[in-house]
């Protein structure tokens, strides 16, 4: 693909996905300031990108997006109660144990969903599809319980996410998931600043 085929793709963009992509920019940015507000800005994008992947015959995407909606409204219950007094959220470390299980899940399931993909569905690329569903819903339940490995589990799913979204000419979207890359990194390294500065001060909120 060209620099003119680039551009194009992004001058030809839908309002919509623009919506969706300033929407998720924010949202990403509210989540490193551990501010409830991310999940408002969450909800729009979700809500959008449901659309755009159905659009797209991304499927798992389009599902992955679908249970987003509802964990937006529980991340926001959530965060709402374990604020500080300055209106943001405690951060906290799991155990190995427990990651270790997230990371077994994850490979089981999107094998199991990316095998049922491509054998039922004509979806694009049914296993990395199948594997950022998977591993997001992972990362979205790790970011509710304000759990630090939330950040490491989406810059795995944003690597692969480009990559998709670059090939199924989702310009916007894929420039996007960039920022969250440059993003998750940034946030990987607050959340663990501010894990590492409250845990001498002492117990966290789980």
């Amino acid at each position: 693909m060209n620099w003119n085929e680039w551009l194009q793709g992004f001058a030809g963009a839908s309002p919509i996905e623009w919506v969706a992509t300033v929407s998720g920019f924010i949202c990403v940015y509210f989540i490193i300031k551990r501010n409830i507000w991310c999940f408002a800005f969450g909800f729009v994008q979700v809500s959008i990108y449901a659309w755009i992947f159905y659009d797209v015959k991304l499927y798992s995407d389009m599902g992955l997006h679908i249970f987003y909606i509802g964990f937006q409204v529980y991340g926001w219950l959530l965060w709402r109660k374990a604020q500080d007094s300055s209106g943001h959220v405690i951060v906290n470390q799991g155990t190995t144990k427990e990651y270790a299980l997230w990371i077994i899940a994850i490979v089981v399931s999107t094998s199991l969903l990316g095998t049922i993909m491509n054998h039922y569905t004509d979806a694009s690329f049914p296993y990395p599809d199948a594997f950022t569903t998977c591993a997001s819903l992972a990362a979205q339940w790790l970011l509710s319980h304000k759990k630090l490995m939330n950040w490491t589990v989406w810059i795995v799913v944003d690597i692969v996410a480009i990559a998709i979204y670059w090939q199924k000419g989702l310009f916007p979207t894929s420039a996007l998931y960039t920022c969250f890359l440059v993003m998750a990194i940034i946030g990987q390294w607050q959340w663990y600043k501010h894990f590492s500065l409250n845990s001498n001060k002492g117990p966290c909120i789980s």
